[in-house]
């Protein structure tokens, strides 16, 4: 397998003061029902720092109650780097405890409860923090020169927002292991390969690539895409005799749905559905 050591990659040491946090994370609608939510630290290597761990908490809660929003794809500004992870400076100055949020976790958002569907749009490194943020999003569209990496222990760390049980649930459990004991690099190819990433995009192009994932979601309607997510999100923690609940439920409650009747009656008709989400 062709990995790469963490060595190249040098940790950014500016940090914005507050009142320069403005446009920190910046929000688009691209119609559809997908929002493009982009990390816009692009001289910092879209490096995580308190604002935007912040900004991350409160557009995942925006999304959540807006039903305008039916996908989010998540990327970085620039195409050399999705995210580098936490920024260092901040680590080094005492200030971790601000790149987390209470009900997000670290960046606001490997830990937040949601129930649409985010895309990660990878575009160059995605190592350390900023892999865990790709890895807690529910599907993954990179690049073909991207990176994957957890190289905590390089530095002295591990993997702590998530990195250490994603990665083993999401490839070959030995495959994780040795990346995360080596440091070593996954290119974007051989993640594709193992099922890391679900599409693989030209340079340049993984965000317009995500944004048409997206699209293919939200042609499908509302109800039925929450309750999948929901169910299949509990894969691997619930018992079979659990998810055969949840899927009872699931079905007994959107089977009397205004989708469902619509989705049906627009098929006898032979026209596209309008959803109504409820």
């Amino acid at each position: 397998m062709e990995w790469f050591r963490y060595n190249d990659l040098q940790p950014c040491h500016e940090v914005l003061e507050m009142s320069d946090t403005e446009n920190l994370v910046v929000t688009e609608s691209m119609g559809d029902g997908v929002l493009l939510v982009t990390i816009n630290r692009p001289d910092q290597r879209n490096a995580i720092n308190g604002a935007v761990a912040r900004a991350m908490d409160a557009i995942v809660s925006e999304t959540e109650v807006d039903d305008s929003v039916r996908v989010v794809v998540l990327t970085g500004a620039g195409d050399k780097v999705f995210c580098a992870g936490a920024d260092l400076k901040e680590v080094a100055a005492g200030r971790i405890d601000t790149l987390r949020t209470p009900g997000g976790g670290f960046a606001g958002f490997v830990q937040r409860k949601r129930t649409k569907p985010w895309i990660a749009a990878v575009q160059g490194f995605a190592l350390a923090g900023g892999c865990e943020i790709a890895l807690a999003c529910d599907l993954i569209v990179a690049s073909r020169s991207s990176v994957f990496g957890l190289p905590e222990v390089a530095r002295g760390l591990i993997a702590g927002a998530g990195g250490l049980f994603r990665l083993p649930s999401a490839i070959p459990k030995k495959i994780a292991l040795e990346l995360i004991l080596t440091a070593s690099r996954l290119p974007a190819e051989r993640a594709a390969d193992l099922g890391l990433v679900n599409r693989l995009a030209d340079d340049g192009a993984a965000v317009e690539q995500a944004i048409a994932l997206a699209r293919e979601i939200t042609v499908n309607a509302p109800l039925p895409i929450k309750a999948c997510l929901e169910i299949v999100s509990k894969v691997g923690e619930a018992s079979e005799d659990a998810l055969w609940k949840m899927s009872r439920e699931a079905m007994d409650r959107i089977k009397q749905s205004e989708d469902a009747i619509e989705g049906a009656t627009a098929f006898a008709e032979k026209r596209d559905p309008v959803w109504k989400g409820r």
